[in-house]
C-alpha cells in the first residue's frame, strides 16, 4: 500500500496505482481533490498530510510529489513514522527548471527570475536548490539521477509557464499577462513542431524504522 500525500489532482498517485493494490492519496485543497479522478485500488480523501486517516504501520511507501516544501514537516515527519510498515520507503521529489535548448531557456529563466522573481513564495527556495536545505531527519537512500521529459509545441509550452503560481500572482496584481512579455521571441526561437522539455528531477528517500521515532 502507498500513501501520496498532498496529491493535488492525482497523477503521481495514478502512476502508484499501477505499482501498489491500494493507493491512499490525500489533499487538503477541495479544489485538487475535486479534479482527482478514482481508479481501481485508488482513492482520494480531503485532510492534511499532517493528520492522515490511515491506520499504524499499514503502509509500504510515503511519497509526496511537488508538495513537501509546503508541509508542517516535523508533524509530517511523525505521521510518517506512524503509518510506515519497519523499513517502509519516505520518498519526496521536486522537479527544477525545464530546460530545452540554448535559445529558450534564457528566454523561460528571465521570466522566471527578472519578471517573475517577486512573485514566487519563499518555499520556492527548497525547489531551486533540489531539496538539498529540506529538513530531512533520516538517513537517506542513494538514488540516481532522473529527468522528467515531454514533447511540446509552443503553445503547450506557453500555457506551462502561465500556469506558474508566479504568472497567475502577477496577472493578479497587474492584470497583464506576465508570458506575454517573452512570447513573441519565444515563438520565433520555437519554431514550428514540437520539442523536448526536460525538468530535473530531485528525490529524498529512506527506509524508515521505529528507531527513527
Amino acid at each position: 500500500m502507498a500513501w501520496d500525500a498532498g496529491c493535488g489532482n492525482g497523477q503521481a498517485a495514478h502512476a502508484l496505482a499501477r505499482r501498489f493494490a491500494r493507493v491512499y492519496a490525500t489533499d487538503a485543497s477541495a479544489q485538487q481533490i475535486a479534479k482527482a479522478s478514482g481508479g481501481e485500488g485508488l482513492e482520494f480523501h480531503r485532510e492534511p498530510v499532517e493528520r492522515c486517516g490511515l491506520q499504524d504501520g499499514v503502509v509500504d511507501l510515503v511519497t509526496a510529489a511537488q508538495a513537501a516544501h509546503w508541509f508542517d514537516l516535523p508533524a509530517f515527519y511523525q505521521e510518517v513514522r506512524r503509518v510506515l510498515k519497519p523499513g517502509g520507503v519516505l520518498a519526496l521529489f521536486s522537479y527544477g527548471a525545464n530546460r530545452v535548448n540554448g535559445s529558450i531557456d534564457p528566454l523561460a529563466e528571465h521570466l522566471r527570475n527578472e519578471i517573475l522573481g517577486p512573485y514566487w513564495p519563499p518555499e520556492r527556495a527548497l525547489v531551486e536548490a533540489g531539496y538539498a536545505t529540506l529538513p530531512f531527519p533520516f538517513a537517506r537512500l542513494p538514488a540516481p539521477a532522473f529527468d522528467m521529459r515531454v514533447s511540446w509545441t509552443a503553445d503547450q509550452f506557453l500555457a506551462y509557464l502561465r500556469s506558474w503560481s508566479s504568472s497567475r500572482r502577477y496577472l493578479s496584481r497587474h492584470g497583464s499577462d506576465p508570458v506575454g512579455q517573452i512570447e513573441p521571441e519565444l515563438r520565433s526561437a520555437w519554431g514550428t513542431g514540437a520539442r523536448d522539455v526536460t525538468w530535473p528531477l530531485a528525490l529524498l528517500a529512506a527506509r524508515v524504522w521505529a528507531a527513527d521515532a
